[in-house]
């Protein structure tokens, strides 16, 4: 008898990981001369160590060598096309080194292509540059270890940030918090090494841009959370783990702030876009801030949910996912949470549905909902698990929620 091997799930790394190898990859060949073809990067978070691996009192928990796409003397072509507002002094210098001259002996920008392993997002196979930019020493130069060391942006294809709620002031470039201790601890890290063999280095602009960044983020959350003109730069351990729980209850998380700090009342929570969409439809008059994708994380989302001060919360579904949150599943994916067809069986059998037996012999909710619908007595089977769909859903949130359920043909069947 043959078995199977399950290949171990292969993992990728961050856009802020991509963005700290381009810009030591840069670095590099700023100081040195040479292009390297491979990079050696730092992962966070970074914690208190001392030693010959350490910086400025720090360790990484980790390393990831990277391989360089490009690296080149200047400016990235896309910050020439379209220049940020730091830069302007430096452009209008006259000593602006443009892509691939030789020349150009204070900045640098490299590449590298964003891998998303065997959890891949829209982001993966993105090529994610950083232009390094010596700036000029001041009186009093400043050591490597110092935070005003390298100054950070973002250029074309890095998204703004246009609504409070995220971890980054409105206006600021979407280079999340964990990205830019990882540049500056990298980046300094490097200017350390380079310091100790004899070749000090000024303090540092690095600008992190995205060729392709504007489009990419139109197939993101970017724009529901009012992060505009491109991706962000994200990743707070530096890898991207697959199918990671990790970072789908970040997104949950961050989605919740935005929505209170926009001044939403009601948050509704769907299981995902065809749910949210039926839930944006029946709730026409509310922002899209309000609308929030919990995916499977019933529990986690709604605890969230209800920890907030919103006024109201709403969950809309899908059959299969109200039945098991009916039967108390805290995370109702298909993998870790079975539907107990003889429990919903049982169900529809109090409430008088002669359809109870076929039900318990279903191999999928949505058969067992077709058997309900055409049954004299399924609407009242229906409501029985729905009241205590809705009150797993209120243990979940401490509080009242409003559930719909949807029909995957985009008719409501039920409101509660």
């Amino acid at each position: 008898m043959s078995r199977t091997v399950t290949q171990p799930l292969r993992e990728g790394f961050t856009t802020g990981t991509a963005a700290t190898g381009a810009a030591l990859a840069a670095l590099i060949l700023l100081r040195t001369g040479r292009a390297p073809q491979n990079v050696d990067v730092p992962l966070p978070p970074f914690m208190p160590a001392a030693g010959e691996n350490s910086f400025s009192g720090r360790c990484a928990r980790d390393r990831r060598v990277l391989p360089v796409a490009h690296c080149a003397p200047g400016l990235a072509r896309e910050l020439l096309e379209r220049p940020v507002p730091e830069l302007e002094s430096y452009l209008m210098s006259g000593q602006t080194p443009g892509p691939d001259e030789s020349a150009a002996l204070k900045a640098a920008h490299a590449s590298i292509r964003k891998d998303g392993g065997d959890d891949p997002d829209a982001t993966s196979g993105a090529l994610i540059t950083a232009s390094v930019v010596l700036r000029d020493c001041p009186a009093r130069p400043l050591p490597p270890h110092d935070q005003d060391f390298t100054h950070i942006e973002g250029g074309p294809g890095v998204g703004r940030v246009t609504m409070p709620g995220l971890p980054l002031p409105v206006g600021a470039a979407a280079i999340n918090p964990a990205p830019r201790e990882q540049l500056r601890f990298a980046l300094g890290r490097e200017a350390a090494r380079l310091a100790a063999l004899g070749a000090p280095c000024p303090p540092l602009t690095v600008i992190v841009s995205v060729p392709r960044g504007a489009d990419i983020a139109r197939h993101t959350f970017n724009p529901r959370l009012g992060i505009v003109g491109g991706i962000s730069i994200l990743g707070t351990q530096g890898t991207v783990r697959p199918y990671s729980h990790a970072a789908w209850r970040a997104t949950i998380e961050q989605g919740l702030r935005v929505a209170l700090a926009t001044g939403c009342r009601t948050v509704c929570l769907s299981t995902g876009r065809r749910s949210e969409k039926l839930l944006m439809a029946r709730y026409p008059d509310l922002a899209p801030q309000c609308f929030v994708q919990a995916a499977d994380f019933a529990e986690f989302s709604l605890r969230e949910a209800g920890s907030l001060p919103f006024e109201r919360l709403v969950w809309g579904c899908f059959f299969g996912k109200l039945a098991k949150l009916a039967q108390g599943h805290a995370y109702t994916h298909a993998r870790d949470a079975d539907l107990d067809m003889a429990a919903l069986a049982e169900l529809c059998r109090k409430a008088g549905a002669a359809c109870a037996p076929a039900v318990a012999a279903c191999v999928t909710a949505a058969h067992a909902l077709e058997l309900l619908l055409a049954d004299p007595a399924g609407a009242d089977a229906l409501a029985v698990v729905a009241r205590l769909a809705a009150q797993t859903a209120r243990n979940f949130a401490g509080r009242p929620v409003a559930l719909h359920l949807f029909h995957t043909d985009g008719r409501e069947l039920l409101a509660l």
